[in-house]
């Protein structure tokens, strides 16, 4: 069946009785049919017609509005609200994710990612985002855990802005709202150490992307404003020793530049050995550091070899 063009409820029964019609009432004539019983005929003709094109436009319109939603979204018609300037929009590659309810990354929702959007680079004046931005994804997304904390604090409360406006159920932007809440309400969101902002960051990233991949399978997601602070500690434990072993081998490397080479054989040696052991501290439970209390910067190793040892 042939799709239609037009809505068929805004046509009208043609005047069968013109002279344009003519011919087509004379082809219709006969003994038994007068002009006016003709022209009857191809008037129930065009409503049984017309009547079947309106259900079949309807149908072709509820198609049509699962596929392009946006395309059937009606206007209000009044002026342009005064806190329209106010707006937040994001590119135009984010916001199609967003209308479909996928993971976005908070990126597109910071200083710098809505001047992305605009195609401009980001001033020291007031914030100003009311403009949609480039079809394309931004070129170098910063993922969640990358994020700085004062982003990620002004990125969170404009994103639970946008969900609201593209139709999130109620309940899905108060779990993300209460998860967002309860992470700067933490006690490493305050602590002294980076690292452990590092942690809630890393956590809010790997949690939020398995919250929306686990929404459409059958056993379904999670209440995400509720922390798991085990898992917290964890994936501080972890950034901890990826920190220890990066420190550790900036440390060697600015050392062993002022050694004569024998001694940067036999210090490399002693790295080697090192490594070995952090690496076995890792696949062990009790080789994992203490959680409990501060714990300070990763500070350069102490050596055993005196050829070694600071001055």
């Amino acid at each position: 069946m042939n799709r239609l063009a037009s809505d068929p409820s805004l046509e009208h029964c043609p005047d069968y009785t013109s002279d344009i019609y003519q011919a087509i009432r004379a082809r219709l004539l006969n003994q038994n049919t007068n002009d006016a019983q003709v022209v009857a005929i191809l008037q129930n003709v065009w409503v049984v017609t017309n009547n079947t094109h309106r259900v079949q436009w309807q149908r072709q319109v509820e198609e049509e509005r699962k596929k392009n939603p946006l395309k059937y979204i009606l206007i209000p018609n009044h002026p342009r609200p005064s806190h329209a300037t106010d707006s937040v929009l994001i590119s135009d590659s984010a916001f199609r994710k967003l209308v479909e309810g996928q993971y976005v990354e908070l990126y597109y929702w910071t200083n710098m990612g809505l001047a992305d959007a605009k195609g401009m680079v980001p001033s020291s004046g007031p914030e100003s985002s009311n403009t949609a931005g480039p079809a394309r994804p931004a070129a170098a997304v910063i993922p969640d855990h990358g994020l700085n904390t004062l982003d990620f604090a002004q990125a969170v409360h404009r994103a639970v802005a946008s969900f609201k406006q593209c139709g999130w159920a109620n309940q899905r932007v108060e779990m993300l709202a209460g998860f967002w809440r309860a992470l700067m309400l933490h006690r490493y969101w305050t602590a002294v150490d980076p690292l452990y902002q590092r942690a809630l960051l890393d956590y809010q990233d790997e949690q939020r992307r398995a919250w929306h991949q686990a929404i459409p399978l059958p056993d379904g997601a999670w209440d995400i404003s509720i922390l798991d602070d085990a898992e917290i500690v964890k994936t501080h434990d972890r950034i901890y020793r990826e920190d220890r072993c990066r420190r550790d081998d900036e440390w060697d490397f600015q050392r062993l530049q002022s050694y004569p080479r024998g001694a940067q054989d036999d210090h490399s040696s002693t790295r080697r050995a090192r490594r070995s052991r952090r690496s076995s501290a890792r696949h062990h439970p009790t080789g994992l550091p203490s959680s409990r209390g501060p714990r300070r910067s990763a500070s350069p190793p102490v050596h055993s070899n005196p050829a070694f040892s600071r001055n």
